[in-house]
């Protein structure tokens, strides 16, 4: 607010036109999230994430054989239901499979392994969400440019983890739960169905939060069908209304005061400033090359959201592959201390004593490693193709 006030004051014949813009763009991007965090809670409610804790626990396999599959689950996941939530709902599995120092590395490559999987998908982390929207590139062009890199990083980080496991712990024996009725999986497939859907809404020039709007509805709809003609009380009769009710509202608000706050800097040619100060005064290839990567390991220190905010203001350029760079620094740089991401901070919240120390010793240069290896994986790419 007090932001707005000064560009007011110093910038007030073009104020309106800033400001409806910046609503527009905050709009697209709370309303997609907010969707996507619904129809995450709906998963969670019809026994999603417990059926596949069952499964797993099934298997029976010991910590070494856990933590790659769990970290390979945590990759691949946060592509589709972006990497926070991913966080928290593996690092609740990952408490019946480990104990002591394996649960803390355990932690530590759900962290790495969530924002490598969210940094390649357009609606795996909050920047690339953005990121699409702005324009920058299209769904294709992330998946097609980021994937490797995405994989590069996971690969080498997570290796370099594992080796630092102690012996086997015994799992938890809780209540398992191996099987969906067909009315869960019918809501199940519905809600991935619907995860899939603002990519295709490209297609008719619609914007992404329209697919899922459009998905979220049809969950919906198929929700109170089955309470409708459901003849006893289950756990199916839920409230899709308390469902929305228990979306991360305070992340929301978060976002809108970042990207306000980033909105009316700009109005105010304070970013004009700062594009001079970390890319030049004419920037060249390499220079937006080295700026992007610097900001990537700026963000293990500053929230990766207002970083690329800013970037999106300031970064000057139409190539789609230094945008996909941009996305990939960003979303994984955060990786390198528990305070750099959302996903390292509940990871935080979740296991007490992975703190800022024991988070260095485990993951810093493992992650450091992946981010080296990342980068020139994209190098690669860009140069050759």
């Amino acid at each position: 607010g007090v932001l707005w006030l000064l560009a007011s004051i110093s910038h007030a014949e073009h104020l309106s036109d800033e400001l409806i813009h910046a609503g527009a763009d905050v709009f697209a991007i709370v309303i997609f999230l907010l969707a996507a965090m619904s129809l995450v809670e709906i998963l969670a409610h019809y026994r999603f994430f417990d059926v596949l804790r069952g499964k797993l626990y099934a298997l029976k396999l010991n910590d070494s054989k856990q933590f790659i599959l769990l970290s390979l689950l945590a990759f691949g996941l946060s592509a589709i239901i972006d990497n926070l939530t991913t966080t928290i709902i593996m690092i609740q599995i990952a408490r019946q499979f480990f104990k002591g120092r394996n649960l803390l590395l355990m932690g530590a490559a759900i962290v790495v392994s969530a924002n490598a999987g969210g940094a390649f998908s357009p609606i795996g982390d909050v920047t690339t969400v953005m990121l699409w929207f702005a324009g920058k590139f299209s769904a294709g062009q992330i998946i097609l440019q980021g994937i490797l890199p995405a994989v590069a990083l996971w690969a080498v980080a997570t290796g370099l983890m594992y080796r630092k496991l102690d012996k086997d712990t015994l799992d938890t024996n809780t209540e398992i739960v191996t099987k969906w009725l067909r009315s869960e999986k019918i809501i199940i497939f519905t809600v991935f169905t619907s995860f899939l859907l603002p990519l295709a809404m490209s297609a008719f020039s619609l914007p992404p939060y329209m697919g899922l709007l459009l998905g979220l509805g049809v969950v919906w709809l198929a929700i109170d069908l089955f309470k409708r003609y459901v003849p006893r009380e289950t756990h199916l009769t839920a409230s899709i209304e308390d469902l929305i009710r228990k979306t991360d509202i305070a992340s929301l608000k978060f976002f809108i005061g970042i990207l306000l706050s980033v909105a009316a800097l700009h109005t105010m040619g304070v970013l004009e400033k700062l594009a001079t100060l970390v890319y030049g005064s004419v920037p060249t290839e390499t220079a937006l090359i080295g700026g992007n990567i610097s900001l990537g390991l700026l963000s293990a220190i500053l929230d990766n959201v207002p970083l690329t905010a800013i970037a999106i203001q300031i970064l000057n350029t139409g190539n789609e592959s230094l945008w996909v760079l941009l996305a990939l620094a960003v979303g994984t740089g955060g990786s390198l201390l528990v305070i750099g991401s959302a996903a390292g901070v509940v990871a935080m919240g979740m296991l007490k004593e992975l703190n800022f120390g024991n988070y260095f010793k485990l993951a810093f240069f493992p992650a450091l490693a992946g981010y080296v290896a990342a980068m020139a994986v994209w190098g690669v790419q860009y140069f050759l193709f």
